[in-house]
């Protein structure tokens, strides 16, 4: 709870600090008119605590971007870019006035919206609305889950806020709201989000479309509410974050009343949210502000208040968190090792030995296999945690030998999402961009529908997380239509960046779960069935396959003469057809591809030793859309897949009904 006795001491502020804040101000105004494009609405509007929120509390070190400890900040409202590329730029990031200059220009680091890894100090890619606050809540998470699980007495080699900055059109996305609702259950209490209330949105006024009680709604999710009626009142903006960060319990919302556009002549209108201001309004806001510097220019004593505040802070903090982490590697050792290993992302060699191998007589629904091998994965990888939304006992993702994390138990490493979807991956997102562990989560296949924004954001991140989607095909039966996926598959494997498995027996989803937590810089989906599925031969060629994303499961007797492939539950489809062919006098290979994106990553000379170009009657055989396949038949193959929705009956009845069925496959191919 907030306790308003222990922020006591007056913070000044005098004309530098009202100079700074201006210069905020006219340089995102500047870049904004060069670029003839962006958004000068919210930077006009919300400098004031930014700029409080920079110079008085975050610690960063922008000479070393990456420094762990340092606190993070998330502009959820990523179309204010400018005030945040101001910021670093007079914070001493290397961010240089050209840069400025170039702003929304291709190849720049200063773009449209704030990318992370594009840009210095910039911790998460924003713009979609919701989702940087769903992911300060993924940072927030890590944070006090490496806090607990690695800080000894006086030892605290995790310790920092996170803060986010959102504006009207963030609190209105549903993943805000599950986000927050997710934080206030957690309550996590070094989470504070600035949120910029101006009552304009893009279209107009803000009542138009949302009259929500903002402080009602928040302290019933169990977070701290605070309200600032002056956004340009900066001791006020500094003791209502300083009240935040004494919070003991709950996050904290930080209502500021700001009017977007401040000082320009459209002030307080959607006029001014979206579209450069014209030379003369230009014009008219420097004067309005006194500001009489050359575009891109500031005085040099803003820049010395920035150097003296931020810089110097960040990097004093940064010298005495070293030298905290030489003093815990000498007492605590064994965690310290492990501590490094979470922050390098780096798995042990063995660990492919670690994991069950599967036999012939072992016959087990993926999601099955899939939870054998997480209890390994998760006994190797002691930073490895994961959840699902409301469905452990379906995904079979629960780690074993470990409880809830929680707000009483944040060494806790299964993470109860509850039913929020989209929260859960965006939280995913801030847990990997926090970094320090691997997460993983789960949901149904058809529900990776709900997470599909987050899940793009994490490919265009570059994030290692991982996503298990059971309930795979028409299998899933009684539960009809609604819960059978059938676009699904399509639509993860046209996201760039994303690397899709959708494993055909025990030993291929091992491999999956071995390149997903081998993975560095992208994220991968392993989708998993309900019903059992046989175990292919040769386990060990198996493994090597799914790792190259395709390869032969079971070749001609002789000299083929086509090809039958497939993914998943279908492979064991494939073969049954194999053997009907073979009595019929035809002699084909099967061959396996649980994986678009690795298969297509191999050489052309690999490619073709599995698919051979001169065996041109081919047959794809997938439970899913056939979108994608004619890249492995070609014009002379064909496809037997789902192009409608399925339909409710036992899960054979319905595979069966929908033509999934070996006679089928072999019809298909003997039509060609």
């Amino acid at each position: 709870m907030l306790n308003e006795e222990v922020v006591t001491n007056q913070v000044n502020f005098d004309e530098t600090d009202t100079q700074a804040v201006t210069a905020v101000r006219m340089l995102s105004m500047d870049m904004i008119s060069r670029a003839h494009s962006g958004h000068p609405g919210l930077p006009l509007g919300a400098a004031p605590m930014a700029y409080v929120l920079f110079s008085r509390h975050l610690r960063v070190d922008p000479s070393f971007p990456q420094w762990f400890n340092r606190d993070r900040f998330v502009l959820s409202a990523g179309h204010g870019s400018a005030m945040l590329y101001s910021l670093l730029h007079l914070s001493g990031f290397a961010l240089g006035r050209d840069d400025l200059m170039n702003f929304r220009q291709l190849g720049s680091k200063t773009p449209g919206h704030p990318e992370v890894g594009v840009t210095p100090g910039v911790d998460a890619t924003t713009g979609p609305l919701g989702q940087g606050i769903g992911m300060a809540v993924g940072m927030a998470m890590a944070e006090s889950h490496l806090r607990a699980e690695y800080n000894q007495p006086d030892l605290n080699v995790v310790d920092h806020y996170t803060y986010a900055l959102c504006g009207d059109g963030d609190l209105m996305e549903g993943v805000a709201a599950e986000a927050a609702s997710l934080a206030g259950q957690l309550q996590l209490h070094k989470l504070i989000v600035l949120y910029d209330s101006n009552d304009i949105s893009l279209d107009g006024p803000l009542s138009n479309a949302c009259r929500d009680d903002v402080a009602a709604r928040f302290e019933s999710y169990g977070w701290n509410y605070l309200r600032v009626d002056d956004g340009e009142d900066l001791a006020a903006i500094d003791r209502a974050i300083r009240l935040a960060k004494n919070a003991q319990s709950g996050p904290t919302l930080i209502e500021v009343k700001t009017q977007i556009g401040a000082g320009s002549p459209n002030a307080g209108t959607n006029k001014v949210h979206g579209a450069p201001l014209s030379e003369a309004d230009l014009a008219t806001t420097r004067a309005n502000y006194n500001w009489h510097c050359d575009p891109f220019t500031v005085p040099a004593t803003v820049h010395e208040r920035f150097m003296t505040t931020i810089k110097a802070r960040g990097w004093a903090s940064h010298q005495e968190w070293s030298n905290l982490v030489a003093r815990y590697s000498d007492v605590q050792p064994e965690l310290a090792a492990r501590f490094a290993q979470g922050v390098s992302k780096t798995v042990p060699d063995d660990l492919a030995d670690q994991l069950p191998t599967y036999y012939k007589k072992d016959k087990l629904a993926s999601r099955a296999s899939g939870s054998e091998v997480l209890q390994k994965l998760s006994a190797a990888l002691p930073n490895l945690w994961g959840g699902s939304a409301d469905l452990f006992s379906s995904n079979k993702t629960a780690v074993a030998d470990s409880n809830r994390f929680s707000a009483t138990n944040p060494q806790g490493k299964n993470l109860w999402f509850g039913v929020r979807e989209f929260a859960e991956a965006a939280a995913m997102n801030g847990i990997a961009l926090h970094g320090g562990t691997q997460v993983y989560g789960s949901t149904f296949f058809v529900f990776s529908d709900y997470m599909k924004p987050a899940i793009r954001l994490a490919a265009l991140q570059h994030l290692p997380v991982t996503y298990v989607f059971t309930h795979d095909s028409l299998a899933v039966g009684e539960d009809g239509p609604t819960h059978e996926p059938v676009e699904q598959l399509a639509a993860l494997r046209a996201i760039p960046g994303l690397t899709v498995y959708r494993p055909a027996d025990g030993n291929e989803t091992a491999a999956a779960w071995l390149a997903a937590v081998q993975a560095t810089d992208h994220p991968t989906a392993i989708v998993l069935s309900r019903q059992g599925l046989a175990t292919l031969p040769k386990p060990a060629a198996v493994k090597a396959g799914v790792k190259r994303g395709g390869y032969v499961v079971a070749d001609a007797h002789d000299q083929a003469e086509g090809i039958l492939m497939a993914s998943g539950s279908e492979v064991n489809l494939a073969l049954a057809a194999q053997e009907k062919l073979s009595e019929l006098g035809h002699d084909v290979r099967v061959v396996s591809i649980p994986s678009f994106e690795r298969f297509n990553a191999q050489s052309a000379d690999y490619r073709e030793r599995i698919l051979p170009s001169h065996l041109r009657r081919r047959v794809a055989v997938e439970m899913a859309s056939g979108l994608g396949w004619c890249q492995y038949t070609g014009l002379d193959g064909t496809m037997l897949t789902q192009e409608q929705f399925g339909a409710s009956g036992p899960g054979e009845a319905v595979t069966a009904m929908a033509g999934f069925t070996p006679e089928r496959v072999v019809e298909a191919y003997l039509a060609l």
